[in-house]
């Protein structure tokens, strides 16, 4: 009993379930579809309730950590995304999912992973947060600029960029000042889990055919997420070693440059366009996944 509740609240087991679930049972998908923005709020909230207020009290170390961010995400992932899906991807659909992922802001992931990979948290929290904060601006921008203004509905996208950035952050803060946070924090971790597990499977369930049907299209949408990871983190681990960054710094620089908030990016594309626009934001969830469980490995065998 003991070692099933463990089991369920580890949070590699509970995505690797939420992929399973997705692949197997994916039909009740189209009863979790619209849980999936809910629950990422929900994920966003209780991950910034472990933010300390006294991280933002010096403005200079907030605007060095932000530029930090954003550069590694937005200018470095955000741009081998794009020279990705130039390069091998050629379906429309697909290509619109890409350049969704290029939108977004880093993933809530990269906040805990900093703290069990024993990476520089100023920098990651400061500049997640910093961030976010950006992403009010730059993601419905980006996104009329790759997408057009005729497929993206402002007032939808407003609604969703505040719903999923802005209520979340004023929702941390306030629970924060009240106390609640303290009283939630036992469960945060559950819940961020099974937050994440009701958006994975969800876009895996609505996908589930691609999966099954068209493998050897999903080839091109692999290497990328592949490349995007594995092969981007290890390069800007490379370069931070050659440039004398020292080992906590380059940890947070690695998350910030590999992981985009791809729950997001699945939630808006299910919002907005076709569900296959989804698919690479559920591909690209898988490898990242993967990829996480592996630097826990890597840090275990240092």
């Amino acid at each position: 009993m003991c070692a099933g509740k463990r089991l369920l609240g580890n949070r590699n087991a509970v995505l690797l379930l939420a992929m399973g679930g997705g692949l197997v049972f994916g039909h009740g998908a189209q009863w979790t579809k619209g849980l999936t923005i809910p629950a990422l709020a929900l994920v966003m909230t209780v991950t910034c309730m472990g933010i300390p207020g006294g991280m933002f009290r010096s403005p200079r170390d907030l605007v060095a950590s932000t530029l930090t961010a954003l550069m590694m995400n937005f200018l470095v992932l955000g741009g081998v995304l794009y020279l990705l899906s130039a390069l091998v991807i050629h379906d429309h659909e697909i290509k619109q999912g890409f350049f969704i992922m290029m939108c977004m802001p880093p993933g809530v992931a990269v906040i805990p992973f900093t703290t069990f990979l024993n990476g520089d948290s100023k920098i990651s929290v400061l500049g997640t947060v910093g961030a976010y904060l950006g992403a009010l601006v730059i993601t419905p921008v980006a996104l009329f600029w790759f997408l057009g203004s005729s497929l993206v509905s402002p007032l939808k996208l407003f609604l969703i960029v505040l719903e999923l950035i802005l209520i979340p952050l004023g929702l941390a803060w306030l629970s924060r000042r009240t106390g609640l946070s303290e009283k939630i924090a036992p469960i945060k971790g559950a819940i961020t889990n099974w937050g994440f597990f009701v958006v994975v499977y969800t876009i895996v369930g609505l996908n589930r055919q691609f999966f099954f049907e068209s493998p050897l299209s999903l080839l091109p949408v692999a290497a990328s997420a592949l490349a995007s990871t594995f092969l981007l983190g290890a390069l800007i681990e490379l370069a931070g070693k050659t440039c004398g960054i020292d080992g906590r710094r380059r940890t947070s620089l690695v998350l910030l440059g590999t992981i985009k908030n791809y729950g997001l990016a699945g939630g808006i594309a299910l919002y907005f366009f076709e569900k296959q626009t989804a698919v690479p934001a559920a591909v690209s969830a898988v490898f990242l996944v993967i990829y996480l469980i592996w630097l826990g490995y890597k840090k275990n065998s240092a």
